[in-house]
């Protein structure tokens, strides 16, 4: 028996991620970079800089008898764009891309109905929270989004 759905939505979104149209090239990473972080672009799945975690949960039960649970919880991740160059405009422009790809792949289209459950590992997954952080540094303009996708699971 699953105790939580947490660890198969991030494994999920993590695939999601790995293989949105949008996000050709971008490097996608579980968890905090272990990576090269000088990458143009990079999404981060369970992790956002000075967060309190990767992800968050709530549990109740489902039905009298307590044989199921439904869970609430929620999946932060991380977005960046940097180019070395002073154009905040355009890092901040791309990280609302990067942003789009990863809300376009969970959300549900006519190809993808099924994206929503993040390919049944939950009930429902959508975007529900961002965050623009616009950073000037000698090394050139880098920006990032903190991004929430929150989800609903029956365990």
């Amino acid at each position: 028996m699953q105790t939580s759905a947490v660890p198969a939505a991030i494994a999920a979104l993590l695939d999601i991620c790995r293989n949105a149209p949008g996000l050709d090239g971008v490097t996608v990473v579980d968890g905090p970079p272990t990576v090269d972080m000088s990458d143009a672009d990079l999404v981060a799945v369970g992790w956002a800089p000075g967060g309190d975690g990767g992800a968050e949960l709530v549990q109740d039960f489902a039905y009298a008898g307590a044989r199921s649970r439904d869970e609430d919880f929620s999946v932060t991740f991380w977005v960046e764009s940097w180019s070395g160059d002073d154009d905040i405009a355009a890092r901040r422009a791309r990280a609302f891309e990067l942003l789009a790809a990863i809300e376009t792949a969970i959300r549900a289209t006519g190809p993808n109905p099924e994206a929503p459950t993040l390919g049944g590992a939950v009930l429902w997954a959508h975007l529900t929270r961002a965050q623009l952080q616009q950073i000037a540094t000698d090394q050139g303009a880098r920006v990032g989004i903190t991004g929430t996708v929150t989800c609903r699971a029956r365990i």
